[in-house]
This record gives structure tokens, sequence and C-alpha cells, in this order.
């Protein structure tokens, strides 16, 4: 078989599913370089040379390509702050490689503000209504809280506070589920201010889905639809997190969605890029220019913001089914000629375990932050062995834990591991991620139980259901 290298620019379980996907190739000897933020063990199993590079620069990523650019013939990636920092204009000025991610021109994500002013230029009645709160425009902070109050007056309180700049999902506020006061608010608001501009906008009643699309600069071609759970608990409780799990059906969209939704979404982006790739093609927008959180409410969906990387949780529920092999699907994406992606029509669903301290939870469940097996290593070898049970059925993926010079594997502050069930439809793929899950011991690591339970998807069929008919 022709061997092929892979750069692969890795943070946690989405970098270890990407680098999995590529030693699966059925057409390719593939040769995986990976510029890691930590020892993953996964990836050191895989890599035929692993580098370190824990606060993910791009010029250190650049030096470690440049040392192996004579066998390296494309670089992926897939954490948002490297992309949004240019990790792919620098890697391909200084070495001949080129890269799979937008380049920092069309990297939006860098900026919430920035999105809702682009969206609100090509699909305006698809955009809450908003206002941006920027320091510049403001001398104390009485003046600032006068102006949000007059906006929360006439929104009746009913809002989203966000902080312009990327904070892994977990700096937006919304009323009733995080703050239930103006005083609470405001204690959110400035939490962020005091970095940036504050975009206050108005809180949509509605079901969230996640929307991915491929892109080679020409052509953007969507992926199935997920669903991600962002708060910490059971029953959709505590505070925003990275995302504790996702599921994906067996078809291209959700329970709760129609046909008819998917295909709005796909004419929503659709325009955003076309506003972004001009006449022609565009090159700077390869990769995954477009993950897109949307609310469906009665009268279709609205964006909630746009993401310029492969989702996490949410790649996670794709990659695994992915039909087409992954190197040829990068080199079509490289060549400008992507014009489908086929999935296998199975369902999917993705839980993560996490560490006691995670989110910095300590006022909400503290037993969780001072357990005394907290450092205590990490046992993957159960999880692992169910590979044999189930085949390809199940994926371990290994994240924010790192293999010591002992051998054992110990996790850090993020997300630690998470299992992908993989099904005839969502209750089974649900039952052997829990079981995947089940089988990681050491660490205190905890996870939520509902993700994808029948319970919360019907209580998502019927919400949208009264919403459509309201």
């Amino acid at each position: 078989m022709e061997k092929v290298g892979v750069l692969v620019v890795c943070y946690g379980s989405r970098g270890a599913a990407m680098v999995d996907a590529f030693s699966r190739s059925q057409n390719y000897s593939t040769e995986i370089y990976v510029a890691d933020k930590q020892r993953n063990p996964f990836n050191l199993e895989k890599a035929k040379e692993h580098a370190v590079v824990p606060d993910l620069d791009a010029e250190k990523i650049c030096k470690f390509a440049k040392k192996y650019e004579k066998r390296i013939d494309f670089g992926i990636v897939g954490p948002e702050k490297p992309i949004i920092n240019g990790v792919r204009d620098v890697v391909e000025k200084e070495t001949g490689i080129p890269i799979i991610c937008p380049t920092q021109e069309y990297a939006i994500e860098g900026s919430k503000v920035a999105q809702r002013r682009l969206f609100h230029k090509v699909a305006p009645g698809v955009n809450p209504s908003f206002r941006v709160f920027d320091p510049k425009g403001y001398s104390t902070v009485n003046e600032v809280k006068r102006d949000v109050n007059a906006w929360l007056d006439k929104l009746n309180d009913q809002v989203a506070v966000k902080p312009d700049r990327p904070v892994a999902g977990k700096g937006v506020g919304v009323w009733g589920d995080h703050f239930n006061t103006r005083e609470q608010l405001f204690e959110h608001f400035l939490s962020n201010y005091e970095h940036g501009p504050v975009i206050v906008e108005e809180k949509i009643e509605g079901e969230e889905s996640s929307f991915q699309a491929f892109c080679d600069g020409k052509h953007m071609v969507p992926l199935p639809e997920t669903r991600d759970y962002k708060r910490a608990f059971d029953g959709d409780k505590g505070p925003n997190t990275g995302g504790m799990g996702s599921y994906k059906d067996v078809g291209d969209w959700l329970p709760f969605m129609t046909s008819a939704d998917k295909e709005k979404e796909v004419q929503i982006v659709n325009k955003v890029f076309k506003r972004l790739r001009g006449r022609g093609s565009n090159p700077g927008l390869r990769g995954i220019p477009f993950y897109d959180a949307f609310i469906h409410t009665g009268r279709g969906p609205k964006i909630l913001e746009n993401n310029s990387r492969p989702g996490d949780p949410e790649i996670l529920n794709l990659l695994p089914i992915l039909k087409d092999d992954f190197v040829d699907l990068c080199f079509k994406i490289l060549d400008g000629n992507l014009t489908r992606v086929e999935f296998e029509k199975r369902a999917t669903v993705v839980t993560y375990k996490a560490p006691p301290n995670y989110g910095g939870f300590k006022n909400v469940f503290p037993q969780r932050v001072d357990s005394v097996d907290a450092d205590k290593p990490v046992d993957l070898s159960g999880a692992y062995r169910l590979a044999k049970k189930y085949g390809d059925k199940i994926r371990i993926y290994p994240g924010s834990i790192e293999q010591g010079d002992d051998g054992r594997t110990y996790a850090l502050g993020s997300r630690t591991v998470c299992a992908v069930g993989i099904g005839e439809d969502i209750e089974r793929a649900r039952e052997i991620s829990l079981e995947g899950l089940r089988a990681v011991k050491g660490g205190s690591l905890w996870f939520r139980t509902d993700i994808a339970s029948r319970e919360h998807i019907e209580k998502s069929v019927e919400h949208m259901k009264r919403l459509r008919n309201q």
C-alpha cells in the first residue's frame, strides 16, 4: 500500500478519534505525526512520532512539522486555539505541508461579535436580537450597567450573555438556567466584560442541535446531525461544560427534527459559506469551518454560534462510522473535489467521564472535588477489553489524561475519557457507551447517566410538538 504521512494537531478525545480514523485506513499505510497537548496514551501508541506542545503554540507545532516535513503529506487540526492563532498560516508558510483547517482569516470562531454581525448581514431572520457591550465604549461600570438594564427591560430579562472570545463553551450564561436575578446576571456579565466585549441577546426557546460540514473551499458537504449535552449534571443541571456527551440517530437528523429542519440549516449555512467563499473557490475555508449550534423553534431554526473546527464531542459520533477512507477524504478536501461523505446507517452515543474537580464545581458538588481517590491512576484496560465483546461497536478515546513515567495513566483537569457506543438504534448505542465508561476504573471519575436516554429524547420531541402547535 502507498505510504502516507499525516500530521495531527491534538487535544483530547477529538484528536484521538482523528488518529484512530487515520490508523484504520484500508487504502494507505499511514504514518501519524502527533503534536499533542499532553502524553495521551492512545496517541503515543499510534504515532510514528509524538511531541508534547502544552500550549499548542503555532510556532512550536511548526517546528515539529518542519522536522518531519519530507515524510508528512498533509496535516489536520482539531482544537480551536491553534486554528484561531493561525497555525495553518504559519506551517504552510514555513513548510511545504498543506493543512486542513481554516486560515486565521476564516477562523470566525475567534469572535462571537463578528459572527453575529456576519449572520445579521447574511441571514438576519435566523439571528436572535442582540446588543454588543464593548468596554471601549464606556468610562465606568455604572454606565454599562445602565445600558444593559435598558436592554434587559426591552427583552423582559429573557436573555443569554456571551463573551466575545471563545472559552470552550463555558462562558455562556442563560436567564433561568445560570442566573435568576439581575444581580446574578451582572456578576456573570462582569466576569466576561473585564476581558472584552460581551453580547446580550434574546433567549430563544427550543431544542438545540449541532450542524457540521466538511469543506474543500469550493464545496460544503453537510454531515449528519448530532445533539450535544453542555450542562454538567443529569437533568441538564449545573454549569456549562465543554460537552458531557452527544448522540446521533440512524439517519441524518435527530428525533425531534424534521427533514425540513435539516434542509433549512443547510440553506442558512450555505448562505454564510457563499458569502465567505466569494466567487469560485476559497481554499482558506477548507476543513470544518462550519460547526454550528442551532436552536429549533416553532418558526424554524435560529443560529446560536459558529465554530471553525470539528466538534468535541460531536465529531466523535461520526468518525467511527465513516464509510469513506479518512485519508482519501482529506486528499479530496485538498484537491477541491469533495462532493459527498458517506456514513454507516447506525446510531452513536458518546459519553464522557470527568475528574472530580472538572469545571471548577467546588461550590456545587464539593465531595467530588475532595475525593480521596482523585490522584489514583485511571485503568482503561477493562474498557479496551470490551472491544473483544463488541468489536467495531465501541471506541474508547482517552482525552485529558496523561501517561506517566511509570507507564500508568492519570487524569488531568478536563474530560478524561469517552466511550462511543455504536448500535442499530440510539438506545442500544447508549447501553454500549455506558458499559464502556463503567469499565473505566480509578481517578474518582464521574459522568452523566441520562445522555441520549429515552426520557430525555421524548421530552425534546414533545417540546418541539408544543412549539410547532403554538
